[in-house]
């Protein structure tokens, strides 16, 4: 191991500045050397600020390590190798470079030791997630417009909520904060909005689907993920986090249940995962908090499966809806034996990712006595295998025959799900590597008969119950607006009320106008019109004696004085 103080996330971001500029088997090379430079920096990152920077009386800390920075940088780049290979032949040549940007300000905020750091690549996050989005095409940038809005707007909160806090407590360290003042308040706020929590959770399923093939691939990975990471340092058993992570939960199963685009389905099912992890930031226990970051070390590689399987398919058919879809197990097996791995772990099937991750989440709640919360994880660990353990793969790959006939994708799409199905697989039967990484020294043992069976009933339950209601969970030509309901209704109602009251305000200003301008040339024409006294005609010998008067007046004063 090596000790470096260059920050790894910035290999991948001045890096992806090269690859435009590249072409062939060259930039080939290069997109996937870069990503494992940057996770060899990763593991070269010490225990501690490894780079430290004055700044008007400020101690910056733009590289600093730890056990649950290196879990989060070595996902993030083996996830920016991951989806560099399945983009290989992505004809948009910017995307990739955008995605690597994008990867490596995530690395940039994991080893981010101060706040302000942490605000700046937060924001280049923003801004080159936002240029992934554009790559999607024309359809595209509308939603790119108002995802960039969204995250800018969070920005905004979390500069002012860290300028609130650094007046406060005069330190500009990351660590773990109590929320109480109006800092950390509008810090937590800003983290929850890149988390997808409510009421902006819409950001989410509205723009991801639109992008690329590729390119949601890597969205699915950094933004919410990188806000899980946040308010694991920053926040650790804050007690709203379990309610708002047990609303992600229901809400991304109930809108992922009534979705017909398979990849909004997936894109709901995001909001749904970090939900587990929020919850389990909640908790704040040991073994919750080593939960939640294995969890989005799982999540991150099984949702890419997923969503690397969908891409699959709509690179092959040009079409991404489940009324559209079906039997394309026939042509495309190695997508729809990938789509199945991503869906059992994504289920936490046993001797899968999921399977170790999520249930430390459940073991926390439990240790921590919270019966409730215990209960609704597990209900809920049976809806995720309702929408994406078997909805997606079931009305994509099997249900009906559609007659489409498309072949499985190039082989470096192919390599990449066999890579991230391997990982899934590899996770979910020797979990020991995953636990040694964890926070926190980690006494579980996931593999006990009582689990197992339990969780075993619980998917059993829920896959009777799909088949059973089957023809309710058919899905026709809908669109689901779930949160943007109230806020495209509450945006009507307040546009309607803003120009009512600002056609009132003109008429009123146009009115008091108009008057002030009718009694300006009433008095004009009263002195200066036909018979006004400036308008009337002197006769001569008047003006002369007026004139000799006021000669008079003068002549008198002057010799007065």
């Amino acid at each position: 191991m090596i000790e470096t103080v260059f920050p790894p996330g910035l290999i991948l971001f001045f890096g992806a500045f090269l690859l435009p500029f590249l072409t062939g088997a060259l930039r080939s090379v290069f997109a996937l050397v870069l990503p494992l430079v940057a996770l060899y920096l990763v593991w070269g990152v010490p225990d501690g600020p490894a780079l430290t920077i004055s700044w008007f009386g400020y101690e910056l800390a733009p590289v600093q390590g730890d056990a649950l920075s290196r879990v989060f940088g070595t996902v993030f780049t083996l996830m920016a190798f991951a989806g560099g290979l399945f983009s290989l032949n992505q004809p948009n040549r910017y995307e990739l470079p955008a995605a690597y940007a994008y990867s490596g300000a995530a690395v940039g905020v994991v080893f981010a030791g101060d706040l302000l750091t942490v605000f700046v690549f937060w924001e280049l996050m923003a801004l080159a997630s936002t240029v992934v989005i554009w790559c999607g095409g024309p359809n595209a940038w509308g939603s790119s417009i108002r995802y960039a809005i969204i995250h800018l707007l969070g920005g905004v909160v979390l500069m002012a909520g860290i300028a609130a806090y650094v007046v406060d407590t005069g330190s500009i360290a990351f660590t773990a904060m109590e929320v109480g003042s109006l800092g950390t308040w509008l810090i937590l706020a800003g983290f929850l909005l890149n988390v997808g929590a409510p009421p902006f959770s819409a950001w989410l399923p509205d723009a991801y689907p639109e992008a690329s093939w590729s390119g949601m691939v890597v969205l699915s990975a950094f933004t919410t993920k990188t806000a899980v990471y946040v308010l694991l340092r920053g926040f650790p058993g804050t007690e709203i986090l379990i309610w708002i992570g047990l609303y992600m939960i229901f809400y991304g199963i109930v809108y992922a249940i009534l979705e017909n685009d398979m990849r909004r389905i997936l894109a709901y099912s995001i909001v749904n995962q970090v939900g587990f992890m929020v919850t389990g930031i909640g908790i704040g226990s040991e073994m919750a908090l080593n939960g939640a970051a294995a969890h989005a070390f799982a999540h991150i590689i099984y949702k890419a499966l997923l969503l690397m399987s969908a891409g699959s398919v709509l690179y092959a058919t040009g079409k991404r809806k489940c009324t559209d879809l079906g039997g394309l197990f026939r042509t495309m097996p190695v997508t729809t034996i990938c789509g199945i791995i991503g869906a059992l772990s994504i289920s936490s099937f046993p001797l899968t990712s999921g399977f170790i991750s999520k249930s430390m989440i459940s073991q926390g709640a439990a240790d921590a006595n919270l019966a409730i919360v215990w209960f609704a994880l597990a209900a809920a660990s049976a809806g995720v295998f309702l929408h994406a353990g078997i909805k997606f793969p079931w009305f994509v790959f099997f249900q009906k025959d559609s007659g489409l006939r498309p072949p499985d994708p190039p082989g470096n799409m192919t390599a990449a799900m066999w890579l991230l199905s391997a990982l899934c697989i590899g996770l979910g039967i020797f979990p020991a590597p995953l636990y040694a990484m964890l926070p926190y020294p980690v006494d579980y043992v996931p593999y006990t008969w009582s689990h197992v069976i339990f969780q075993l009933q619980l998917l059993l339950f829920s896959g009777l119950a799909f088949f059973l209601l089957l023809n309710m969970l058919k899905r026709t030509e809908t669109i689901t607006l779930d949160f943007d309901w109230f806020w495209r209704g509450l945006g009507k109602a307040l546009g309607r009320e803003f120009d009512w009251r600002m056609l009132a305000a003109w008429e009123a200003v146009a009115n008091r106008t108009a008057s002030q301008a009718r009694r300006f040339v009433a008095g004009v024409y009263k002195h200066h019109g036909p018979r006004g006294v400036l308008a009337r005609t002197w006769p001569t010998g008047s003006m002369v004696l007026w004139a000799t008067l006021l000669l008079a007046a003068w002549l008198l004063v002057y010799y007065v004085r």
